[in-house]
């Protein structure tokens, strides 16, 4: 297949800039590498050849596959030296005046129709393509490290960039086998956008001491499927690197409270307690193998009590089921005995709210998280309220384990965790669709791609049900009075009128 972009240049030969290149090269695409540092064009043409000798050696590629990439391959000494290229794809400090400086030269050097490429994560292509005689000419082209891996590509227009640009650049994506993804031009693109809730919310559940770091991830990968809790995540991305990036995406947002961040992670990233590279982050790590604290064990009861059940519990038909399945003694009457175990099962608010208005005896009462049918998750999640009595909360917690299912008993918390985290998702992802930041598929593909979530954002909206989600948003904002939780219009129109998140006005 003949390549888009005949010849390609690179600027910028670290690993996002080796990436790019490799995958250009297996294009058909002549890459021209350059770097300001010296001798480090040659070393990545050097790594890159290692890299392809080790695909020989595991029989990916043949002798003369590894040959024709290699001879694809040029080192460029200067900048004046990519002027034959029809692709420039920059890959330097991510630093407006450095971007800006770079794209004025290279305009001047290549020819009017060659396309000018920003891999920046977090800065707006319009402004960096401001200093440019032809604007229309920039575009951002944002891959995710590992590049051969990480297979989605988000291609952002600027406020002048030319649609064929965009088009030649999704075209050339799907060439070296990566999805394309379309985004207007604003603070985080598609996936680090996307990502705010998932972090922040769960910092937020953290410092409201509802349970502790590995509990909050043990909850979110056993209940929703996620492949990493979210201090886990930080951990391994770096909060040197995860902080900045959502103070930078609060402040463009002109500090809009879904992307609010947390003193938690300004701290540590103060005391240099940044992740798994230093050895410590949210856990501590031995030979790179995280310290997790193990879960508390279950506890004995010599008698359980009988178990009374809310009548506005949700999935009430299904608690009592999971109850007779479990051997618990159920209570059926309009309130419950004076000894009994008092179940509540909210969406979005906390146990003490229904304990108010529903006028049962706190000491008994303990929430159990139902927004998902327990057949579909690997943990049981409970909730006491402040007045919880030690001997009602072991006995909730030795019946909810009985089939042997782990259970985590955290304290107090509108919508629990997963309610909470999951809700912040999709109500950020329901909103970039609101902005028209990116077409509904997009945003699913990005995420799913780009963060290895179990689903997109708005599947998660659709399989938990829109009207339960917005149930779960109106009731946290009630608890936290935080406009943070405020549903987005698209969440809510579409819950509304019993549509799909994924569904686009005609």
């Amino acid at each position: 297949m003949q390549p888009i972009f005949n010849t390609v240049g690179i600027v910028g030969t670290g690993a996002m800039g080796r990436g790019i290149a490799q995958m250009a090269a297996q294009a058909g695409s002549h890459v021209m590498l350059f770097d300001v540092q010296p001798g480090s064009a040659e070393a990545a043409r050097a790594t890159l050849e290692g890299t392809w000798r080790t695909l020989l050696a595991k029989g990916k590629i043949d002798e003369s596959r590894l040959e024709s990439y290699l001879g694809r391959l040029q080192v460029a000494e200067s900048v004046p030296a990519l002027a034959p290229c029809g692709l420039v794809v920059e890959a330097v400090v991510e630093r407006l005046d450095v971007k800006q400086r770079l794209f004025a030269e290279l305009e001047d050097i290549v020819q009017p129709t060659a396309v000018l490429a920003t891999n920046t994560s977090s800065l707006s292509v319009t402004s960096i393509a401001a200093v440019l005689k032809r604007p229309s000419q920039l575009a951002g082209y944002h891959f995710f490290n590992p590049v051969p891996l990480m297979r989605v590509v988000e291609v952002i227009a600027g406020l002048k960039t030319s649609s064929i640009v965009c088009q030649q650049l999704a075209d050339y994506t799907r060439q070296f086998g990566h999805i394309p993804v379309t985004a207007q031009d604003t603070p985080g693109f598609i996936v680090n956008h996307a990502g705010r809730g998932y972090g922040t919310e769960a910092l937020r559940v953290a410092g409201e001491r509802v349970a502790d770091f590995a509990t909050i991830d043990r909850i979110l990968k056993d209940q929703m499927g996620f492949r990493l809790g979210p201090f886990e995540l930080m951990d391994l991305t770096a909060l040197d690197v995860s902080h900045p990036v959502m103070e930078s995406i609060y402040r463009q947002y002109y500090d809009e409270p879904r992307y609010r961040p947390s003193v938690i992670t300004a701290q540590r990233l103060a005391g240099g307690v940044v992740g798994k590279k230093v050895g410590e982050g949210f856990y501590k790590y031995e030979a790179g193998v995280a310290q997790v604290p193990p879960e508390p064990a279950v506890p004995v009861v010599a008698e359980l009590p009988p178990v009374w059940v809310s009548p506005k519990a949700a999935r009430r038909a299904e608690l009592y089921q999971l109850l007779k399945n479990l051997g618990a003694s159920i209570e059926t009457g309009a309130a419950p005995s004076s000894h009994a175990l008092i179940l509540v099962a909210p969406l979005g608010l906390d146990v003490t709210t229904l304990v108010a208005v529903e006028r049962l005896d706190p000491t008994r009462t303990l929430g159990i998280d139902m927004m998902l049918e327990d057949a579909a998750t690997k943990r049981r999640v409970l909730a006491t309220n402040p007045a919880t009595r030690p001997d009602m909360r072991d006995a909730a917690h030795a019946l909810f384990a009985r089939d042997g299912k782990p259970v985590s008993v955290i304290r107090d918390s509108g919508g629990f965790v997963t309610q909470r985290v999951v809700a912040t998702i999709v109500n950020i992802a329901a909103d970039m669709c609101q902005q028209g930041i990116c077409a509904p598929a997009d945003l699913d593909v990005a995420v799913t791609l780009g963060l290895g979530y179990p689903m997109g954002p708005l599947a998660m909206g659709d399989r938990i049900g829109p009207t339960n989600v917005l149930e779960v948003l109106f009731n946290m904002q009630t608890v936290y009075g935080d406009t943070r939780y405020r549903p987005s219009p698209w969440l809510r129109r579409r819950g509304a009128l019993g549509l799909s998140l994924t569904h686009e006005e005609g």
